[in-house]
């Protein structure tokens, strides 16, 4: 069973908290099974969009767990904005939270980049 966005949120936040770093929800969704985006703003400028990654990057026994892709990596706010809104009109139940951090790599579950479970 699948972690309900509202509590995945809550987590993600609250681990940046600890390291010292910035969260903030920029557009609350669906509670129950809202999809989650994450704009991650670089000390640059610059800002990287993850998204949900594809089912089918899923194995059986992570069909509980949430993967997320890199959309688009360290480009423009616009850029990053423009398709927020895209997605947005779409679909008006999804979230979209804003981390300030150098480094997401032990917070945001990147699909292609997990551990392997043998080491």
């Amino acid at each position: 069973m699948r972690l309900r966005s509202d509590i995945f949120v809550s987590a993600l936040i609250r681990r940046l908290f600890a390291r010292g770093d910035f969260a903030a929800v920029e557009h609350k969704g669906e509670e129950q099974a809202g999809a989650i985006f994450i704009r991650q703003r670089f000390r640059d400028g610059s800002e990287t969009l993850y998204a949900p990654a594809p089912q089918s990057l899923f194995d059986e026994e992570e069909s509980g767990t949430r993967l997320f892709e890199t959309r688009i990596d360290r480009r423009d706010p616009q850029e990053i904005r423009e398709t927020l809104d895209r997605e947005l009109k779409f679909d008006p139940d999804l979230w979209v939270v804003e981390l300030e951090t150098d480094d997401i790599g032990d917070i945001v579950p990147l699909a292609g980049l997990r551990a392997n479970p043998l080491d």
